[in-house]
């Protein structure tokens, strides 16, 4: 779906969790534009954080082939972007996304009060 709406110039972002180096080079091939931002976190932090309790099962084995516990986890070699929210606070994340994308020429300079106001980018 990304590829058929970059080719018509619509900005699209995706969350997702992909492992493993091959298929997020396979993407980076076919879409133009590609932004990896390398949203980064140990796996303790992730422990942590999960409200679902995923990681809890996985530790007891009642997942298999859960990523970072028993099926790896390949960082990107050159991502775009990487941020580290371990040590950033979701805003300062936010800040350094913004200013990542602007840098690339994605976007426009966005003025630092409506990122805190929580108005648009555009």
């Amino acid at each position: 779906m990304c590829g058929l709406l970059t080719k018509h110039g619509v900005a699209t972002l995706v969350a997702a969790i992909s492992p493993y180096r091959s298929a997020r080079d396979e993407v980076r091939k076919s879409i133009s534009g590609f932004v990896e931002v390398y949203v980064k976190a140990s796996v303790q932090k992730c422990i942590e954080r999960d409200v679902k309790g995923l990681y809890k099962k996985a530790l007891a084995g009642e997942i298999k082939g859960f990523t970072g516990i028993d099926d790896p986890y390949e960082p990107p070699l050159l991502p775009e972007l990487t941020i580290e929210t371990d040590v950033e606070t979701p805003k300062e994340s936010l800040a350094r996304i913004v200013s990542g994308l602007e840098e690339l020429g994605y976007i426009k300079s966005v003025p630092r009060k409506n990122l805190e106001r929580g108005r648009p980018i555009s």
